[in-house]
């Protein structure tokens, strides 16, 4: 397993804080390869930011545990453009959860106002099992 993920390396992401149990905080660039044809940051790689958090904080909760985890349902709601040169910072909390469905949520902000929020869900999975039912999943 890659740490840090090719995901979170193509968005740039970096992890700013993990030390609670089920709370990361992460910071990405808005980069002008994400933007839309209305010159913004095009709302998939919001998403993929948060969906990276919250999948961190997801880990940080398990406490030692050693899982795969999975988003099998995500909501995101855009609350404001994205110019491209803005830091964005996401900070992921796990709202709760057992030992194999875990909910958590996102908030992004651009140093000055909130610009998207994000609930998901995410399945656990022992790291031993075979990810194929995961891989599906997210």
């Amino acid at each position: 397993m890659q740490v840090p993920p090719n995901c979170d390396l193509t968005l740039g992401m970096v992890c700013e804080e993990k030390s609670e149990p089920g709370r990361t905080r992460w910071r990405m660039q808005a980069d002008e390869r994400f933007l839309n044809p209305a010159g913004v940051v095009q709302g998939g790689f919001i998403g993929a930011f948060c969906d990276s958090a919250m999948g961190a904080a997801t880990i940080t909760w398990v406490r030692g545990r050693k899982v795969l985890t999975a988003n099998v349902e995500m909501k995101v709601s855009f609350l404001g453009a994205v110019r491209p040169g803005t830091t964005l910072v996401c900070t992921a909390t796990v709202v709760g959860g057992g030992s194999r469905v875990v909910f958590a949520e996102a908030r992004v902000t651009d140093g000055e106002r909130l610009v998207a929020t994000a609930s998901s869900t995410y399945v656990l999975a022992p790291r031993s099992a075979e990810p194929d039912g995961l891989a599906r999943g997210g």
